[in-house]
């Protein structure tokens, strides 16, 4: 799912900012077998957000998680676009209406410039559904890929 959001984020995040987001997706995969990952860049490569998010998802090979569970945010800032991607053990799970909710949502933050609450929120909602579906087990859990934001060009 994607939409356009009415302003562009114009200094991406504050170092604080970047450390609450970074801290919301640990927090997120503290619970679950699951992976989160941000991906921003000011342009959007492709015409369709989606498929952009699908290459870079595929580039990071978020699709090599045991239960092929990871999600990826993905925005182009200038462009005023974004997209999720979830691979298809999570997407098979929770389907297209939780993605799009997801969006519609981090869209109302994002069109009244609340850009961090909007992505921590997203952040805290997919480990929710990730939680519910793919709980953390101790004994063979453990964190497949990186958890700091990613910034394209």
């Amino acid at each position: 799912m994607f939409q356009l959001f009415n302003k562009p984020v114009t200094n991406y995040f504050s170092k604080d900012e970047n450390n609450q987001i970074v801290q919301a997706i640990r927090n997120a995969e503290l619970r679950t077998s699951g992976e989160v990952r941000v991906f921003i860049e000011k342009k959007c490569k492709l015409v369709n957000p989606v498929h952009r998010a699908k290459e870079v998802f595929f580039q990071l090979e978020m699709d090599k998680t045991i239960d092929r569970n990871a999600v990826l945010i993905y925005l182009a800032t200038k462009d005023r676009q974004l997209a999720v991607f979830g691979d298809e053990g999570i997407h098979q799970k929770v389907g297209q209406s939780f993605w799009s909710n997801e969006v519609k949502l981090m869209l109302d933050n994002f069109n009244k410039k609340n850009y961090t609450v909007g992505l921590i929120q997203m952040i805290h909602d997919i480990g929710e559904a990730l939680q519910s579906h793919f709980p953390f087990d101790a004994s063979i859990d453990k964190n497949e890929l990186p958890d700091e934001i990613i910034f394209g060009k």
